[in-house]
């Protein structure tokens, strides 16, 4: 039996019971039409549900007629599971895990990597901890999907040192499980080794494939390293073959995406060029943020343009990009404009960078005020970063009095970072307010505090 918060349960419980008494009213021609024989018959059902009502129904017939008492076999458990995930309820799905431990039905090699895979969507780590535990009891751990989801599942949760033991403790390891610690590696911000290990991977005659070569290019973007992107760009065509055009499309965003980080817009355009009609929404978005980053601020902005006249609807990545061009070209108006565009035109909600990206156009152009406002009006609590962008500008322009005011929450938000009077004692001195100057030394040497840099304009919003 699973041990693990009751609060969890009960939510997760009373959540999906409360759909299924809504259910118990319906009777939907496609269960009345169950065979006599309900072992077949139920798991075509839940595999033909295409929406959640339609699985609630469903699994409201499965509790009422008693059918997993009759068949307690974890096969129909996990088409359950299955179907949860599939509509994209993960928590759901995991409630029908613990409901199998609990009527004490084991789980097979087919029900670990699917509760896994929930956990991980819906960010229960801890109970995706437990599902690893039970499968290393049964002795299901070495199966590759169930390994391959377990490093997942640490490396979203930021354990990283678990992913590794996980890959590790295999020697036997496959594919899968390669491309989920590369994956890890190279979202957690170890580019150098995500590419270590992508070459002792190779040393060792994997042949790598579409999964493997997107999260590859990403590390090589961190890196910025020109000359391994074109060595990698072979790679991406050699893996485009196996996969049999299946996932071309993916490839060719993560090389766009690649050679945009590497500041090679050319080539990232040619690559963009040869696309033609295979261009989506990534596509297009790549390019924009590419452009925008660099400062190709009207390569930007009328690569946009066509995105819309293309028919694409642009997200919102796509709206960063155009709004880091903005603040690059110090296009206030134009920044503006799309913010609004945003939410008016697109149905785009504007999310903590959108609102940065705005209060660093305006804070780099002296509007303080706009700035302050913007800041105090958003829907959601600002970050440092934010208040750093805006503290950067306050020393360009030598702004004391919104400097302090910046200066009160960054030092409210990040305590331990000095950075913040460090900048401020810089904009008294250029406003020859020295006995601030030397009250910002006194401060600092009693908080004995290290000095670090301080803020980047753009830090975390290109």
């Amino acid at each position: 039996m699973i041990s693990f918060s009751v609060l969890l349960l009960r939510q997760r419980r009373q959540s999906l019971s409360s759909t299924i008494r809504e259910s118990h009213t319906l009777t939907p021609p496609t269960i009345s039409a169950v065979s006599h024989d309900p072992s077949v018959s139920i798991p075509t059902l839940l595999s033909s549900c295409a929406s959640l009502r339609d699985l609630a129904r469903v699994h409201a017939h499965i509790l009422r007629t008693h059918f997993l008492s009759s068949f307690p076999f974890p096969f129909y458990y996990n088409n359950l599971i299955r179907a949860y995930t599939r509509l994209e309820t993960p928590g759901r799905a995991l409630w029908v895990y613990v409901s199998m431990s609990r009527d004490g039905v084991g789980p097979d090699c087919y029900t670990v990597p699917i509760a896994v895979k929930a956990a991980r969507q819906c960010y229960e780590f801890f109970l995706g901890r437990q599902v690893h535990g039970t499968a290393v009891k049964v002795g299901l751990e070495g199966n590759e999907c169930s390994e391959s989801g377990f490093i997942s599942l640490y490396c979203k949760a930021g354990e990283l040192g678990d992913a590794l033991r996980v890959f590790e403790g295999n020697p036997d390891r496959k594919l899968g499980s390669w491309n989920a610690i590369l994956a890890g590696l190279a979202q957690g911000g170890r580019a150098e080794e995500a590419i270590s290990m992508f070459l002792e991977m190779k040393e060792l005659g994997f042949m790598p494939d579409d999964v493997t070569m997107v999260s590859v290019t990403s590390a090589c973007g961190a890196l910025g390293d020109l000359n391994l992107a074109l060595q990698l760009h072979k790679c991406v065509f050699q893996a485009a073959k196996s996969s049999e055009g299946k996932s071309d499309i993916l490839m060719l965003n993560s090389l766009i995406d690649m050679y945009g980080k590497c500041g090679r817009m050319d080539l990232a355009h040619k690559v963009f060029s040869r696309m033609g009609q295979m261009r989506n929404v990534s596509s297009w978005t790549s390019m924009i943020v590419g452009y925008g980053s660099h400062g190709l601020v009207r390569q930007a902005l009328d690569c946009f343009s066509d995105m819309i006249r293309a028919g694409v609807l642009p997200n919102h990545v796509t709206f960063v990009g155009v709004l880091i061009a903005c603040v690059h070209g110090g296009l206030v108006q134009e920044g503006r404009h799309y913010f609004c565009m945003m939410r008016k035109v697109y149905g785009v909600v504007p999310n903590l960078q959108h609102y940065g990206c705005l209060v660093d156009l305006l804070g780099r152009v002296g509007l303080f005020k706009e700035a302050r406002e913007v800041i105090e009006t958003m829907p959601m609590k600002p970050n440092s970063v934010i208040f750093g962008c805006l503290m950067g500008a306050c020393e360009k322009f030598g702004n004391v009095e919104m400097a302090e005011w910046v200066a009160k929450h960054l030092s409210d938000l990040e305590p331990w970072n000095d950075g913040v009077y460090v900048v401020l004692s810089n904009i008294y001195a250029s406003r020859g307010l020295w006995g601030e100057v030397e009250r910002m030394r006194v401060v600092m040497k009693d908080r004995k505090l290290a000095k670090v840099p301080a803020y980047s304009l753009t830090t975390g919003l290109d």
